[in-house]
């Protein structure tokens, strides 16, 4: 089953070129390491939610934008194996950091749910979600229903991530983000289109859809954050070292 590092960063809009050669150098290391894929998405269609949202999430300031990314896995051993190789890898202490690091959120996610194959997506919607704890199977069967919505108006593929490892952050993290209550688990999820306009016209599809009417919801949708990302980076590692 898929593991998934998920990250929400905020970047100066200045730092663009910067932070594109970081995720580059940075990635080389991951494959060599032995992820099997990293993506970097920059926000385009993120609202600014009433309750929660991407920007709230990471404290952003007037002059950056928020970044959503992943780096996938084929366990959380292989996860784990990486994490360590990763710092006493002396390639690291060479990677500049064009970002707030103090206010990046992270954490390790189960892959529950992959609906769909790999590909290159044009676009993606990603979210992250609190489910109560004990409603994971309903979380998982109300996912699975969607996906297929998804897929058939055009998705390429879609992802839910548990939160299995979500470290507590000083200033920002996964439980902020979604005002975590007792009992809940921070979820990470995404979408992947072949295009913004292919997302656009499938979600008006969707709405029409009649298996999404009448859906209750087994989590809190008014603390959901969501929003429409630009993939600026997307490398296919293979199965890894």
């Amino acid at each position: 089953m898929t593991y998934i590092d998920g990250f929400v960063t905020p970047v100066p809009r200045a730092n663009r070129a910067a932070y594109e050669a970081h995720v580059a150098q940075a990635a080389a290391i991951f494959a060599d390491l032995g992820a099997t894929r990293l993506v970097e998405c920059r926000g385009d269609d993120v609202p600014a939610g009433t309750h929660t949202g991407f920007a709230r999430s990471v404290a952003l300031a007037d002059d950056e934008e928020v970044l959503f990314s992943w780096i996938e896995y084929p366990d959380r051993a292989t996860r784990d194996r990486v994490g360590a190789a990763m710092m006493a890898d002396p390639r690291m202490a060479e990677l500049d950091m064009p970002f707030d690091g103090k206010r990046m959120i992270y954490g390790g996610f189960d892959g529950v749910m992959v609906s769909g194959d790999d590909a290159t997506p044009g676009y993606v919607d990603g979210c992250l979600t609190p489910v109560p704890a004990d409603s994971q199977d309903a979380y998982l069967a109300f996912s699975a229903e969607s996906a297929q919505v998804f897929r058939d108006h055009g998705a390429l593929r879609v992802v839910e991530g548990w939160g299995d490892d979500v470290p507590p952050g000083k200033h920002t993290d996964y439980a902020r983000a979604v005002d975590l209550r007792d009992g809940e688990v921070a979820c990470y999820s995404w979408i992947e289109w072949p295009s913004k306009d292919v997302r656009d016209s499938g979600w008006q599809a969707m709405m029409a859809d009649p298996r999404m009417a009448d859906r209750a919801l087994p989590f809190d949708g008014k603390r959901m954050v969501y929003g429409g990302f630009t993939p600026i980076f997307d490398r296919h590692m293979g199965a890894g070292a």
